[in-house]
């Protein structure tokens, strides 16, 4: 079984986003980081939100990300301190991918996820 890689985005462009969605990050996880021996790693990885969040009369419930600048790999991720800017996308109405937001993405570590079960609401 393929392990869930869980994520957090945060999302800085547009630079309203949060007031427009009420959402400050998105939380979600993806399988597409694995791939096989001889293979080329994935340049896109679909990630399945967590929770969705709607935006401009749409709601969305997945995001697919790639690097933001040219020559970088998503591996890079795993590398990265704060995180790694990233380029997103969201489904568009005839089932293609529309590149409409940036931002940052990063890997969730357990103790974040073990911190917010035990935060009371």
């Amino acid at each position: 079984m393929t392990t869930h890689l869980k994520l957090r985005i945060h999302v800085t462009e547009p630079w309203d986003f949060e007031r427009i969605t009420g959402v400050t990050e998105l939380t979600g996880w993806t399988t597409d980081h694995v791939y096989g021996p001889g293979e080329e790693p994935n340049d896109e990885w679909e990630v399945m939100l967590d929770e969705g969040f709607d935006y401009n009369g749409r709601r969305f419930a997945r995001l697919l990300v790639s690097a933001r600048y040219v020559g970088e790999h998503l591996e890079r991720i795993f590398d990265a301190v704060v995180g790694f800017p990233v380029r997103i996308a969201h489904r568009s109405g005839d089932g293609g991918w529309h590149y409409a937001y940036a931002g940052m993405l990063s890997v969730r570590r357990e103790t974040e996820d073990k911190a917010k079960e035990e935060t009371p609401s």
